[in-house]
């Protein structure tokens, strides 16, 4: 296809590795740990810190600034190896470094980020009592005048803003095929077979959620992992799957704005690959308020200046999505990771409608090959009020370049 998607993880995982550096220590020893603001300002950056093997993720452990003596709340993710995970809690100037000891003692008790489980339907994320996104994995069943083959799964809707407006829509009469936040490819060729995964009705293709594997919550973040699977409706056997999808959320303990992140994992089910065909939208996509319908109803501004005038098919690392809901102005704002493939990717800017989605197939075809999977990571801020390119270029940075954490 004359790129690779494998770049994506080579990518991730070099980025990963230079942000996140560990030396071996006991684990009934305070850990003391350094982080640097690099070439940028730093305000309210998530920070990821490697620890020790040794490091038990149960705990209990606190964070406190060495300097002050403060404390900050901090989450010890699981993993290898276990990671310490905070927000900065004061601002940190470019150059500047700031330390922390981790400690092996109780933490004092905060609000966090709190998931709650409707069984079998969805779970939703809140910061404190502020609910933030929720995921359906449970087929949420069409509204009326909407055909039932048009049940879905596996999808982020509503999208709250902090003040509690739902920016986000769910089978909107124009396109009963949206869906919040949702991932599906469009002009694809599976088996030699035409298979559209997008547009349901022409019923030759779907997504689903098959699986909830994990869910957790804290005083710095919440998340799950769920997988899906694409399906092809037009085998002449039935239908069959053409991709297995993990995807992996985590919501941050942010109240203005909110902000949560999105890893999507493409496998192929079988020894079939799947081509992707040059088409001008088709990938993660975003359905805005019913609100911000018409072209006159919403605005787009990417990070390379372009609106919906001149944007549609054009790059960015972020693009600014704004109108009004109940009379106030609200934003979400969309950041593509640079370890993505073909970052920046090409944006799909509805000239009518509130309507977004990165799609690296507009600059043309490219295939999932069977044992290398199509990785995709994204970054979503949600705002009351209007939302400067400075705010957005800022949060794209500590997203694309975080500061750097090391044990020292």
């Amino acid at each position: 296809m004359g790129e690779d998607p494998m770049r994506t993880l080579q990518g991730i995982a070099g980025l990963l590795a230079g942000a996140c550096l560990a030396v071996p220590l006991h684990a009934a020893d305070a850990v003391t740990i350094e982080v640097r603001a690099g070439a940028h300002d730093r305000r309210g950056s998530v920070v990821r810190a490697a620890l020790p093997a040794e490091v038990a993720p149960a705990g209990p452990w606190r964070l406190v600034d060495a300097e002050g003596g403060r404390e900050v709340p901090v989450q010890i993710r699981s993993g290898t190896p276990p990671a310490a995970v905070w927000i900065l809690e004061a601002p940190l100037a470019a150059g500047q470094t700031r330390t922390y000891r981790l400690e092996p003692q109780a933490p004092a008790a905060v609000p966090g980020v709190v998931c709650t489980d409707t069984p079998g339907k969805s779970l939703c994320f809140c910061v404190g009592r502020l609910p933030v996104v929720q995921y359906n994995y449970g087929i949420v069943p069409p509204p009326e005048k909407v055909e039932p083959h048009f049940a879905r799964s596996g999808y982020l809707h509503p999208v709250w803003s902090p003040g509690g407006a739902v920016v986000s829509n769910d089978y909107p009469l124009n396109h009963k095929h949206h869906h919040g936040i949702w991932f599906p490819w469009t002009n694809t060729v599976f088996e030699g077979r035409k298979v559209d995964f997008w547009n349901m009705g022409d019923r030759k293709g779907t997504v689903e959620a098959v699986g909830l594997d994990a869910k957790f919550e804290g005083p710095v973040c919440a998340g799950f992992r769920a997988r899906h699977r694409f399906l092809d409706l037009t085998a002449p056997g039935g239908p069959k799957e053409a991709l297995r999808e993990t995807w992996a959320v985590t919501v941050w303990n942010s109240k203005e704005p909110f902000l949560f992140d999105l890893e999507s994992v493409q496998a192929c089910a079988g020894p079939s690959p799947l081509r992707l065909v040059k088409y001008h939208y088709g990938g993660m996509g975003f359905r805005g308020s019913i609100e911000w319908e018409t072209k006159e109803g919403a605005a787009f501004l990417s990070s390379e200046g372009k609106t919906r005038a001149d944007g549609n098919g054009t790059p960015s690392r972020w693009c600014i999505l704004s109108g009004r809901v109940g009379g106030a102005p609200k934003t979400i704002v969309f950041y593509g990771h640079p370890a993505n493939f073909r970052a920046p990717q090409p944006m799909r800017l509805h000239p009518d409608e509130p309507f977004f989605c990165y799609c690296p197939a507009v600059t043309g075809d490219f295939t999932i090959e069977p044992g290398t999977p199509y990785v995709s990571r994204y970054r979503y801020s949600v705002h009351d009020g209007e939302v400067a390119p400075s705010e957005a270029e800022r949060i794209w940075t500590d997203y694309a370049e975080p500061p750097e954490a090391r044990v020292k």
